[in-house]
Order: structure tokens, then C-alpha cells, then sequence
């Protein structure tokens, strides 16, 4: 049986590394191209002849609703399974009707992409679970906005500021007992489980802080985000282009930072027998090795290591393994972006 030819089309490398180390598992899917923009996926349709398109429509140069129908003209037999972040549901019926074969939300368990894809290709449409009752019920009242009240802004700016509790409490004048106090109340109101989650959320909804009273206004993007407190960190993945990619938003985040890499267990601990790096993120699989077991040997060779391991697969399993090794965190690579690293190196800063 021929495997299905796949071209992978975002601008964020990271999200196109994702999904093709889930997708490569799987003996029936050949990933056979990526895209990161409009004049780039036009270029990859016509050289690699795919027959699923998975596609995010906010990259740059790319129109979506009229780029769809060209496509669709150009090549009536590919299938076309969108891949998005969006969950407006105007903006899922125009993309269906423009000739998207599905809509797949991103953050849904990986389980449900292979889904997604095994439908469309079977010529049925997909729509991921969460858009179904918007789509259904399209009258609903929508959620009133948040409204943050001034304490609640100001802590949420010094939160983005990567500021402890004692810090937040020394310069709003509350103890730090307070700050505890009214960051279960934040997270409640944002719906969010921790910081960073808030940070992130702050991150994508800038608006939250403009609505809040006068006094809190700000403009986030002013906002000195840039730490400058780690030396070194090291990079353990067997993916050269991940560490690459790693790497260049470590240093946006903290130019001053040092960063080293290793592809496998061996380096790192060669490594690590030289340098005492602030933090080490370990990726769950390199190559033939157990990224875990990495973990739990750098943690021997140096007991005050702050280890995070990272994966394309957030494995609930891998996630236990990972914290019985010792490791501080278990983030999913999709979710490693600019804020995520930010709060990782000022929480490990401050440690």
C-alpha cells in the first residue's frame, strides 16, 4: 500500500517538527515537503505532488479564502486538513467553504491529529470536538470579557516582569501571603493553572491589561521582557535543526546566555564533566537513546542540575518518568516558545 504524501505548511518550525515526528511514527505517512509561507507552500505543491496538505492559514504572504480556491483548483484531488489555532467559528465556515476538507485544533491530544488526518483522507470532513457545539450553536451568548481589576493588572505586569512572590509583594506593599492570595484569584478569572500559563495568556490576549483601570494601562510591548541572569544552558536533542531553532530564541530571550549542545548521552556527559550549566533540557528520545535515562545520569554526575525534558510526545508516562528523574518540568516542544522560555530561565534565575 502507497503511503500518503504529505506536505506540512507553518511558519513556526518548532509546529512543523512536531507534527512530522508524530506523523513519521505512523509506516503509512511520508512526509515529503514543508512550507512556512504563501510563495513557499505554492513552490512545495507543484515540486512534491502531495495528497494531504496540512496547513496553518495565518502564515505570512498567504491569503487564506482565496488561496484555498486556487489550490483546490490547481489540485482537485488534494485533501486538505487545517491545522489552526483559531476557533472563531465564522472563521472555521469560511475555511470549509473555501475548500478546507477539515479543521483540527492545535493543543488537542495527539491521537486526535492521526484521526483528523485518516478522516479527511477517507473523504470525510473533520472538525475538531471543541468547534462542534460553536458550530452547532452559533447563537449562544458568548463569555463577557475579562476585566482585570488595577491589583490584579499590576500583578499580572510584574508576573510578565519574571518576579517572584516576594519580589511582587515588595513592590506592590502586600505580603507575600496577599500575593498568593490573589494570584489563585488571577488564575481563576484567566482560567490558568500557573505563571507561566497567566504570562502566556497575558502574551495573546494583550488587550486584558488596556481594559483594566486607568492606572494599570500599559503597553506590553514595552515592557523590558529580556533576562539577562542565566550563563549557560545546554541543549541535549539528536534534531540539529530543533537545537538550532532552540538556540536562537534562547538568545532573544538572554543574549548573554551560553549556550552548548549535545546530541546524545555521551556528549552531555562529556559536557557536563567541564561546565556547570544553569539549566539542561533534555529531549525524551534521541535517536536509539532513552532521554529519561539521560537525565537520571546527568542528575548523578551533578546533583544541583536543573533538568527539564522536553517532547513532541506530552506522554502523561513520560511526564511521571521524567519527575521520578529528577527533572524540574516536562514541557510538550510545541508549547517552547519565547514566553516559555522566558519564564523557564527566570524561574531557574531566581531558584
Amino acid at each position: 500500500m502507497p503511503s500518503t504524501r504529505i506536505l506540512i505548511a507553518d511558519d513556526h518550525s518548532l509546529v512543523r517538527q512536531g507534527i512530522r515526528d508524530i506523523l513519521e511514527q505512523y509506516e503509512d505517512m511520508l512526509i515529503v515537503g514543508e512550507a512556512w509561507d504563501g510563495p513557499s507552500l505554492f513552490a512545495q505543491l507543484a515540486e512534491t505532488a502531495p495528497s494531504l496538505l496540512l496547513l496553518d492559514v495565518t502564515m505570512p504572504a498567504f491569503e487564506p479564502v482565496s488561496s484555498l480556491g486556487k489550490i483546490k483548483a490547481a489540485y482537485p484531488n488534494l485533501k486538505i486538513l487545517v491545522i489552526s489555532a483559531y476557533d472563531d467559528d465564522f472563521y472555521v465556515k469560511g475555511l470549509l467553504s473555501a475548500g478546507a476538507d477539515g479543521y483540527h485544533l492545535k493543543g488537542q491530544p495527539i491521537p486526535q491529529l492521526k484521526m483528523a488526518v485518516d478522516q479527511v483522507l477517507s473523504g470525510e470532513k473533520w472538525i475538531a470536538s471543541p468547534l462542534v457545539n460553536k458550530l452547532l450553536h452559533p447563537d449562544e451568548r458568548k463569555k463577557p470579557p475579562i476585566v482585570l481589576t488595577a491589583r490584579q493588572s499590576s500583578l499580572l505586569q510584574l508576573l510578565m516582569q519574571s518576579l517572584d512572590n516576594r519580589n511582587i509583594a515588595l513592590k506592590m506593599g502586600i505580603s507575600v501571603k496577599t500575593v498568593e492570595n490573589c494570584l489563585t484569584k488571577l488564575y481563576r478569572l484567566l482560567n490558568v493553572q500557573s505563571r507561566l500559563e497567566a504570562v502566556n495568556f497575558a502574551l495573546q490576549h494583550p488587550e486584558i491589561l488596556s481594559a483594566a483601570s486607568p492606572q494599570a494601562n500599559i503597553e506590553t510591548e514595552k515592557v523590558n521582557f529580556t533576562v539577562q541572569s542565566m550563563t549557560s544552558i545546554l541543549l541535549v536533542d539528536d534534531n540539529a535543526r530543533f537545537r538550532y531553532e532552540l538556540r536562537q530564541t534562547i538568545n532573544i530571550v538572554s543574549p548573554k546566555t551560553m549556550v552548548y549542545e549535545a546530541e546524545n548521552t555521551c556528549e552531555a556527559v562529556h559536557l557536563i564533566e567541564h561546565i556547570s550549566p544553569n539549566l539542561v533540557l533534555v529531549d525524551v528520545i534521541l535517536g536509539k537513546e532513552d532521554g529519561i535515562q539521560c537525565a537520571k545520569l546527568l542528575r548523578k554526575k551533578d546533583a544541583n542540575l536543573k533538568i527539564v525534558v522536553i517532547s513532541a510526545y506530552p506522554d502523561k508516562e513520560f511526564h511521571r518518568m521524567s519527575t521520578e528523574a529528577g527533572a524540574i518540568a516536562f514541557l510538550d516542544k510545541k508549547d517552547i516558545d519565547i514566553a516559555s522560555l522566558r519564564q523557564i530561565i527566570a524561574d531557574v534565575s531566581l531558584s
